[in-house]
């Protein structure tokens, strides 16, 4: 199971529905039932309006990632994902990284909401989910935005374990708020309060997944045809930034644009996060 126990997930749940409200949005939320796990969305933005599906990334959800994005629902219907063994309300269900299960199950989920022309936007774990959609079926989807992304390249494995993994492994031992602050110090280009608790009760109670993440074979990447636009991090040590750039432009001949956020780390920042929200409103112009 993803949650350690009923009273971890209890207080996940209730800081999960302290942002949903603190976001202030018009907002209904669905439960789909997926052969995968159920899956919950929170849906906001006219139904009318272009659909775009948000993909938050590894220890998010759906309010964290629509907090980043708040005018997306200006210009589109947004529906904003919870992904399957997360911290969050859809199931606990771990599915296969170095199949297409992450992508099948996104396919279902489209299909299942009865979406076409979808804009897809990725961010971290987010983008290999985008990406293995894309592997698996490119028909209903019309572009795709991904932010730092998992699945291009991977950075130095030494550096992520002294930085990242060794003090993450003694907070998760401890409890010790000075270990998840050097994790967060490293992840985030900065963050509140809530970030900080979030991520604190998220590896203190959940099963994390910590195997090695794969990266998508040339080949593969060379079959995909939709427009892809990438905004990559320089200071992420995990996915560093100028390489990804470097590999996506070697690998995708649909890439449509790739972007350095310059002094960002692997979680932009606000000014970061409001550039690439510009970005793919821009589009629909």
């Amino acid at each position: 199971m993803f949650f350690k126990s009923k009273e971890g997930k209890e207080k996940i749940l209730k800081l999960y529905n302290q942002k949903l409200n603190q976001l202030n949005i018009e907002y209904y939320e669905k439960l789909l039932e997926t052969k995968f796990g159920a899956t919950n969305i929170i849906i906001t933005g006219e139904t009318k309006q272009p659909p775009l599906l948000l993909i938050h990334g590894t220890g998010g959800c759906a309010p964290l990632i629509l907090e980043s994005f708040p005018d997306l629902s200006s210009k589109y219907c947004v529906y904003a994902i919870d992904v399957l063994a997360q911290p969050n309300k859809s199931g606990e269900q771990r599915l296969d990284m170095k199949s297409l299960d992450y992508g099948e199950w996104l396919l279902e989920v489209v299909i299942k909401l009865r979406l076409k022309d979808v804009t897809l936007v990725g961010f971290s774990f987010g983008g290999l989910i985008s990406l293995k959609a894309l592997e698996f079926s490119e028909i209903p989807i019309k572009e795709v935005f991904l932010i730092a992304p998992v699945y291009i390249v991977n950075g130095n494995p030494i550096l992520g374990l002294m930085k990242m993994f060794l003090p993450l492994k003694k907070f998760i031992k401890t409890n010790n708020q000075n270990y998840i602050k050097k994790v967060m110090n490293v992840l985030f280009t900065e963050y509140d309060n809530f970030a900080l608790q979030f991520m604190s009760n998220t590896f203190k109670y959940c099963n994390m997944d910590f195997s090695p993440l794969p990266v998508i074979s040339k080949r593969n990447a060379q079959n995909i045809e939709t427009p892809i636009t990438i905004f990559a991090v320089q200071k992420d040590i995990m996915f560093p930034g100028r390489r990804m750039i470097k590999r996506a432009r070697s690998i995708f001949p649909s890439l449509k644009e790739a972007v350095l956020l310059k002094q960002s780390k692997h979680v932009p920042n606000l000014k970061n996060f409001k550039i690439i929200e510009s970005t793919i409103i821009n589009v629909i112009r």
